[in-house]
């Protein structure tokens, strides 16, 4: 089964950007559709965006809408989470996510088996 590993994460000022990765081992993620969530203490985990199996199709949520985007790197069996004016709400736990039951976005939790261990995002005002 497919292993996931994000990196990328830190400390960045309201207004900056940072790029997450997620790595994958045992399986192809050009075969799995992709993403990612995050989770703010004391908060639920919530969808942040996602890509469909073929990495044409993206999804996002309204709060991070034009300021996110997703992409997957096949060669390097990666896929991006490149994230620009950065917020302080923006602050979280990101994850990553796969699933091989669809062929589209998934934006539901439930709807992704495989799951990275996470990486911490913080955003200073």
């Amino acid at each position: 089964q497919v292993q996931l590993v994000e990196s990328g994460g830190g400390l960045v000022q309201a207004g900056g950007s940072l790029r997450l990765s997620c790595a994958a081992s045992g399986g192809t993620l050009s075969t799995y559709a992709m993403g990612w969530f995050r989770q703010a203490p004391g908060k639920e985990r919530e969808f942040v965006g996602g890509v469909s199996r073929n990495g044409v199709r993206t999804e996002f949520a309204d709060s991070v809408k034009g300021r996110f985007t997703i992409s997957k790197d096949s060669a390097k069996n990666k896929v991006y989470l490149q994230m620009n004016s950065l917020k302080p709400e923006d602050t979280a736990v990101y994850y990553c996510a796969a699933s091989k039951i669809s062929l589209v976005v998934v934006t539901a939790e439930g709807g992704y088996p495989y799951w990275g261990q996470g990486t911490q995002v913080t955003v200073s005002s």
